[in-house]
């Protein structure tokens, strides 16, 4: 039995766990670790939010050796059950026995990126949950599942009374992402043009951020055509579908700029030719962020366009854990500009996880969740 201030289940934990890729997730009992590390708690998961770069996972999109058994799921949120000596969250609360918490990716606190730069998304050994073997030490630290173990260098943080579980879950990486990518563009100047490519989660946050943050339009590029209408809810003052060519979205880019072209551009579909196209669609002395790609895939830019319009081009990934705070209070912030409720789809149990994964690569829900304590 894991020990701490309150009991547990005895060494194990519900989980679907990921034995092959692109086939249906094996609901099984997994090991609990036997104590909780000082710094560490044992948290009774509450809902988890699916991402995708789950759906990557679990089609075998992104793999590495020796990856598999694993469960899936780093969008989380749950009651802390179990507390090691000295647990704290990112501001140096204590945290206690039926706190409610999410947390982000541990760092290692030692490595150039953490010490030197102060960029912990840098971090060399940045650990998610889907970078643990659920066969191996510490077993179960991910969303799929009744219990998460939560390591000691687990950024943790408290949620507000406020603010529902699929929110908590959602800022821990879809909302923090995109938080971090608008930082490192520098913001958005009141009146920019913006355009978005993508129309997933994050591009769906990613234009209700930047209308919040005062742009004057907000383009988004992408499909299908009921994710561009949630889209237009969140802020967006044009669609553009992906039926015709680049050719013609650039026209339609530029007609609804006045003929200049966008100030901000944010890659957040991470698909073939984007970066290219973003170019093409871009203003004088824009600024264009690459979040999207989930791979080395090699990408054709044309440089002497980069150069002729004086762009900046940077790079955005993910985000830490002041990133994820800002993003609860973001959601927070506008609650009642944005329904955000609108992004999720109804819950479902452990064993729904395979056809929610399934869902979500067929572009029928945004963001599935998943509820480990449902049917």
């Amino acid at each position: 039995m894991i020990m701490g201030t309150r009991s547990a289940p005895d060494g194990s934990t519900r989980a679907a766990v990921l034995r092959a890729h692109d086939e249906p997730l094996t609901l099984e009992d997994i090991a609990l670790p036997e104590r909780c590390e000082p710094g560490a708690v044992l948290v009774r998961i509450g809902c988890a939010t699916l991402c995708a770069t789950d759906v990557h996972l679990w089609r075998g999109a992104m793999s590495f050796p020796g990856m598999l058994p694993m469960v899936l799921g780093h969008e989380m949120t749950g009651v802390v059950e179990v507390v090691g000596v000295g647990a704290t969250d990112a501001l140096g609360r204590t945290l206690r026995v039926g706190d409610r918490i999410g947390w982000s990716e541990s760092t290692c606190g030692t490595c150039h990126a953490c010490t030197v730069l102060r960029r912990p998304v840098g971090c060399v050994d940045r650990g998610y949950g889907f970078r643990q073997r659920s066969d191996r030490w510490p077993y179960a630290t991910a969303g799929l599942a009744e219990f998460a173990y939560v390591g000691p260098r687990a950024e943790k943080v408290l949620v507000p009374d406020d603010v529902p579980d699929t929110w908590a879950a959602c800022a821990g990486c879809a909302v923090k992402t995109v938080l971090h990518a608008f930082d490192r563009a520098g913001g958005v100047r009141p009146g920019a043009e913006v355009v978005v490519q993508g129309a997933g989660a994050l591009g769906i946050v990613a234009a209700a951020m930047a209308k919040a943050s005062g742009a004057r339009t907000v383009i988004t590029i992408g499909g299908p055509e009921n994710r561009l209408e949630l889209a237009r809810e969140f802020g967006a003052d044009v669609t553009i579908g992906l039926d015709g060519d680049a050719e013609g979205r650039r026209e339609e880019v530029l007609a609804a700029t006045r003929g200049r072209g966008a100030d901000l551009i944010l890659d957040l579909a991470g698909a073939p030719g984007v970066g290219a196209e973003a170019v093409e669609l871009a203003a004088f002395g824009a600024t264009f962020v690459i979040v999207g790609s989930t791979g080395p895939t090699p990408e054709r830019l044309p440089l002497g366009t980069v150069m002729g319009k004086e762009l900046d081009v940077v790079g955005s990934l993910n985000g830490d854990v002041g990133d994820y705070h800002r993003a609860v209070e973001f959601l927070r912030d506008f609650r009642d500009r944005f329904d955000w409720d609108r992004l999720f789809a109804a819950p479902v149990g452990l064993s729904g996880a395979s056809a929610a994964l399934a869902a979500m690569g067929r572009q029928e829900q945004v963001k599935a969740v998943v509820h480990p304590w449902l049917p």
